[in-house]
Formats: C-alpha cells, sequence, structure tokens
C-alpha cells in the first residue's frame, strides 16, 4: 500500500486519496442492463429462464424454489451450522426490536397533529448467489424488514450450475421469515422484483446488495419502486494510535479486502513507527491467506497508509472518507466517538473485528459504501417503515389560523388555497 505524510503532502492529498465515490459505469453496462429491463418488462418469466440459462444454470427449469427443495435444502445443513445461524440470527432479531417505534398523535389549542407509521407491504431482498454462499446476507436483511412488521419478505438470488441454491442460504432464508425464494440473479432480479411476473411479485422496495450490474438495475428501476442503497464494493478505515497491535490492525485491513479487487483498506495513524509496522504485517498475514491475490489487488489499487499529524487530524480524515467500516484501535476509543461524524459502523478497541459486526453482534451489515456514510445509513427498522402525515383541526383553530393562511397563499398566487379556507368560515353552502 501507498503510503502519504500529511506534513509532506497535505491535508487535501491525504483526504483525496481516502475519498470514495460510488463507482461510474460505463456506456456498455448502462446499455446491457436497460436492454436485460427492457427485456423482463416485456417478456416476463419467458426472459428470466433465457438469462437464468445464459448466465447461472444451462438447465434451468423452473424459478421458484419449491417446497421439496426447501425441506431438503435445510435438512442438509449441519447442526453446528444450524445453532451458528440461530445464534446470528437472535442477536439480529433483538437489536431490530428495539429500534421499532410507534405511531404518535399531539393535539394543542385545536388543532392535531402526528405521524403515522405503516410497514411496506411487500419487500424483495437481492442476495448475491452462484459460486457465492452469504446466508448473512439474508439474516441481515430479512430480519430487520421482519421487525418492521412487512408483510412478505421475496427474495431473488442466482442459482448454482445445477440449479440449486446453496442449503446454507434457503437455511438462513426459513429462519429469517422469508416466504418465497427464486432462482433470478443479477439485473434481471432487480427487474422482476420491481415490475412483477407471472411467478415473482412486484414489490414496494428492493434491498440486499450487488454488482455493477445489479447496481445500475437498481439505478435505472428507482422510482418505480424504491430501493435500499447502491452498495459499492466493501471498505474499512482503521484509527490507530501508536500503541496499537499492527496484527489487529493488519488483520482488520484484511478483512474487508478480500472480498473483493476493488475494495479498499485504509490505515490513518500519527505514529509513523505503527505504520510501518502495520504494513510488515500485512505482507506476513497476506501470504499465507488463501485470497491474496485479490486481496494484493485491493491493497494495490485502493488501500493506502495515512500517517496524519494528530489523532484528532487522522479522526477529522476518517470522516471525510466516510467508510463502511471504521475501527477505532487506540488506547481508549469512547472520547473520540463524539468526534466521529461519518461512517456506517464503528468498531471500537482491539477486541471488537469487523467479523463480529458482519456475523453476529445485530446491527445490519448492509452498510453505506463509497462515501454515502456522509448521508445515508445502515439498513436498519426505518428501511422498511414509510410515514405519513396525519392532520385534524377544530372550526376555532381554523378561524385564528386564517388570515396567515390567506396571506401564505396569495403570496403565492394560489388564490384557490385561500378560497378554500374562506368556503369553511362562510358555511360551506353551495
Amino acid at each position: 500500500m501507498r503510503t502519504i505524510h500529511v506534513a509532506e503532502a497535505g491535508f487535501a492529498a491525504a483526504a483525496a486519496t481516502l475519498r470514495r465515490a460510488v463507482t461510474d459505469f460505463d456506456a456498455e453496462r448502462e446499455r446491457v442492463v436497460r436492454d436485460i429491463v427492457a427485456e423482463v418488462r416485456a417478456r416476463g418469466d419467458a426472459a428470466l429462464l433465457d438469462l437464468g440459462r445464459r448466465f447461472d444454470c444451462p438447465s434451468l427449469g423452473s424459478l421458484e424454489v419449491t417446497e421439496a427443495e426447501w425441506d431438503a435444502a435445510c435438512a442438509a445443513v449441519e447442526v453446528p451450522d444450524r445453532e451458528a445461524i440461530a445464534q446470528a440470527a437472535a442477536r439480529i432479531q433483538a437489536f431490530h426490536e428495539r429500534q421499532r417505534r410507534s405511531s404518535w398523535i399531539e393535539a394543542e389549542d385545536g388543532l392535531i397533529t402526528g405521524q403515522m407509521l405503516r410497514p411496506l407491504e411487500r419487500v424483495g431482498l437481492y442476495v448475491p448467489g452462484g459460486t457465492a454462499v452469504y446466508p448473512s446476507s439474508v439474516l441481515m436483511a430479512a430480519i430487520p424488514a421482519r421487525a418492521a412488521g412487512v408483510g412478505q419478505v421475496v427474495m431473488c438470488t442466482p442459482c448454482g450450475r445445477q440449479g440449486q441454491v446453496h442449503p446454507l442460504v434457503l437455511h438462513a432464508a426459513r429462519v429469517a421469515g422469508v416466504s418465497r425464494v427464486f432462482k433470478v440473479g443479477g439485473a434481471q432480479a432487480v427487474a422482476a422484483m420491481a415490475f412483477g411476473t407471472a411467478t415473482v411479485p412486484p414489490v414496494d422496495k428492493i434491498a440486499g446488495p450487488g454488482n455493477a450490474y445489479v447496481n445500475l438495475a437498481k439505478r435505472q428501476l428507482w422510482g418505480l419502486v424504491d430501493m435500499d442503497m447502491l452498495a459499492g464494493p466493501s471498505e474499512v478505515c482503521v484509527v490507530a494510535d501508536e500503541g496499537a497491535n499492527p496484527a489487529f490492525v493488519a488483520a482488520d485491513l484484511l478483512t474487508q479486502a478480500e472480498h473483493d479487487p476493488d475494495s479498499a483498506a485504509f490505515l490513518i495513524t500519527p505514529s509513523a513507527a505503527l505504520a510501518a509496522a502495520a504494513s510488515a504485517e500485512l505482507e506476513r498475514q497476506m501470504a499465507g491467506l488463501p485470497r491474496r491475490d485479490i486481496l494484493r489487488r485491493a491493497l494495490e489499487g485502493q488501500g493506502a497508509v495515512v500517517v496524519a499529524e494528530s489523532l484528532e487530524q487522522a479522526v477529522e480524515l476518517a470522516n471525510v472518507c466516510a467508510p463502511e467500516h471504521l475501527a477505532l484501535m487506540v488506547r481508549d476509543p469512547w472520547p473520540l466517538l463524539a468526534s466521529v461524524r461519518n461512517a456506517g459502523a464503528i468498531l471500537l478497541g482491539d477486541h471488537t473485528p469487523q467479523t463480529l459486526g458482519d456475523y453476529l453482534a445485530g446491527p445490519s451489515h448492509t452498510l453505506p459504501t463509497s462515501g454515502t456514510a456522509r448521508f445515508s445509513s445502515p439498513l436498519n427498522v426505518d428501511t422498511f417503515l414509510k410515514k405519513t402525515s396525519v392532520i385534524a383541526c377544530t372550526p376555532e383553530r381554523l378561524a385564528r389560523a386564517a388570515p396567515v393562511l390567506r396571506r401564505l397563499a396569495r403570496v403565492e398566487g394560489l388564490e384557490a388555497h385561500a378560497a378554500a379556507v374562506d368556503a369553511r368560515l362562510e358555511g360551506g353552502h353551495g
């Protein structure tokens, strides 16, 4: 990884290195996704089968996972895996139950206002599949949706070459309360859940991470249905002081970098000695890992070590980065917490690896990436709720408000607005 010294390069140069942006997709990918979306809209299930046979399973015969397939898959899951999934599900459920809120009504001097919270009726989840196995992604999206009260949760995931969805993914889906699972991947899955087909029902919102084609489909169809976020490659930023353990720092940088060659890993520290030790540890640990080729490409392409002038400056640079994961590996991390403005998840101290957050702690690991933590939040119960304003007024209160209402309406040139008030004050005859 390249090393930047803020004292030499300046704050602006260091900040530019740490900034991530939602990937700009090329015109060819845009065209491919637009064609897929149009094909699914026009041909429905037939298009999904053709695309599934082209990209996933050449012999794909049906789109939906049957109850028999689901039962057989769940029966094949080993007991230790069942127990691990059960423990993770319980923690995720407990965390998200605490986020639940209620509708409210407030009356004051003849004017009643409030907010009505209602869950979405049907939500679609996208879970990467094929050669990948991500049961944790099922739990991290479906359980918050169920905690919000969503009536039906359906899921699309690409199948393997033999036409099967991995048993761990199906078991996690059953544990998390997913109603139906479809063997549909890529941009076509987003289109199917947005438009609906004879087999795949239309949904109100689509959630879950995917590749560049999934993100493009989300962007193109946002508005027809809601989307959770445009999830980019994984990223981690470690802020460490001179007392941090270089082995722990390196391990945390490698945790996210192993996902994808486009993943990013940053270390910001005021200690040049720690920076050097952590860089050496990266090389040592990477040599023994099976995904070392991916790790090296990620670290060389998007990795950086920034030597800051102070710990306070290190935190400010982390705020500029607005990372998906922010690890505070300092002697006493708690006083720094108030200074963190932008991060998807904050992990405090030497013994809080991202692995804990990714699987078992409870918060969803579906987090804002590419700097979007500046303005967005992790997937949570509110992701699956809609809010409706409630207003009621007595005749006496309307009469007192009438002069202000008329004034504001006429300032904007909206005479009918003013007339709607006058009609009520005059008795509503007509």
